[in-house]
């Protein structure tokens, strides 16, 4: 058997700079900077658009420009600009810290001529055909070719490379519309799978508050079935030793954060698959219905870090019953490597779409026993 080095961990679909990213190259600089300048104009309604390019300065120029505590020695000097931020550095980034700063963003438009990208906009352009010659070791997912004025077809070099070219979406460089619409089809949201959280102890309940029975069936099956007619697919969350107590047709997700609570399991589901958003609800929940699901992926907002309700109780967003995108999952190591294992801390200082619910009650939760007699009495009234 071959030896592993690392533990065979799923990792999340990212680029080097995103999950969704495209540089663009073929083409004078200027020209790049336009193109992408005229697609973020087009696509920032809807998404978050990041734009990466270099300073187009030599080393000496720039280094003569250093201004501030970087031009005193600082290696980091940060600075609020009152409509945005800055950030100056002196280290240089590389792909694992690119990844954490736009963790934030849908997409990412890079200038090809200076940096690469997992996905490639090509652009046929004569007074760059020397340069696209040398940067064709980066194509390794041309996705779309514009012709800029003059340009017919690809140079010789290019069809030899990719002898399937023609099949390729291609128009002219001048149609930014066109080129938006189809980087809006490209997009992609991630799926969304169920999460039903009954890996507590239930120590103030004095039962196990997933196998109380409010429809018919333990709870934690009740609340995996409504799931699974929302989502793609539906796991329930427990502790190891709960595993064998689920009937066959139900998917367990045993805890692999230990000792976190609800923020272990949802960190676990993240794990296993960092590529999909969890509709994440906890088994306390007798009243929750399909509706106020149903409002909640209705509402659903993939740009931001989750969907979430605001608790009609404590007014603060509710982390148990909400989607986390996959762009959560870096928040949430990244507030525990802080010593944070609360998820509602990580909603309230992250970007999140929150709403209220059409049925407030129904996020009511159980969580003593005298809480459990009101809920038994509400939903046989009702």
């Amino acid at each position: 058997m071959k030896h592993q080095k690392h533990a065979n961990i799923t990792r999340p679909a990212l680029g080097q700079f995103g999950r969704q990213e495209w540089a663009i190259l073929g083409t004078p600089c200027g020209r790049i900077k336009e193109l992408a300048f005229a697609l973020t104009k087009n696509l920032q309604s809807d998404y978050k658009v990041a734009y990466v390019d270099a300073d187009h300065a030599s080393a000496d120029e720039a280094a003569g420009r250093l201004e501030g505590a970087l031009g005193h020695g600082a290696t980091l000097e940060y600075t609020d600009m009152i409509t945005h931020h800055r950030f100056d550095r002196r280290a240089e980034l590389n792909k694992h810290q690119y990844r954490t700063l736009f963790n934030e963003q849908d997409v990412v438009l890079v200038n090809g001529n200076h940096f690469q990208a997992d996905r490639q906009i090509v652009v046929i352009d004569p007074v760059k055909e020397k340069s696209l010659r040398k940067r064709m070791d980066q194509l390794t997912q041309v996705d779309l070719i514009l012709y800029a004025d003059g340009a017919e077809r690809p140079f010789d070099f290019f069809r030899e490379a990719f002898p399937d070219w023609q099949e390729l979406p291609q128009w002219s460089l001048a149609a930014t519309d066109r080129t938006s619409v189809f980087l809006r089809k490209q997009l992609q949201i991630p799926p969304l799978h169920g999460l039903v959280l009954a890996g507590g102890k239930s120590q103030r309940m004095g039962q196990d508050k997933g196998l109380i029975d409010y429809h018919g069936k333990p709870q934690r099956e009740y609340m995996a079935d409504m799931l699974s007619a929302l989502c793609d697919e539906t796991y329930i969350s427990c502790r190891p030793e709960q595993m064998a107590e689920l009937p066959e047709e139900y998917r367990a997700l045993p805890d692999t954060f230990s000792g976190l609570g609800p923020f272990g399991a949802i960190t676990s589901a993240f794990r296993q698959n960092p590529n999909a958003a969890w509709l994440v609800v906890a088994c306390d929940l007798p009243l929750l219905d399909r509706q106020t699901l149903q409002q909640l992926v209705g509402a659903r907002n993939p740009s931001e870090v989750a969907t979430a309700f605001n608790s009609p109780v404590t007014e603060f967003p509710e982390p148990l019953i909400a989607i986390w995108e996959p762009r959560a999952y870096p928040v949430l190591l990244q507030f525990l490597a802080q010593g944070y294992s609360c998820p509602r801390k990580a909603l309230i200082n992250s970007p999140v779409k929150l709403l209220d619910a059409e049925k407030p009650d129904a996020l009511m939760n159980v969580n003593h026993p005298e809480e459990l007699a009101k809920a038994k009495k509400r939903l046989t009234v009702k």
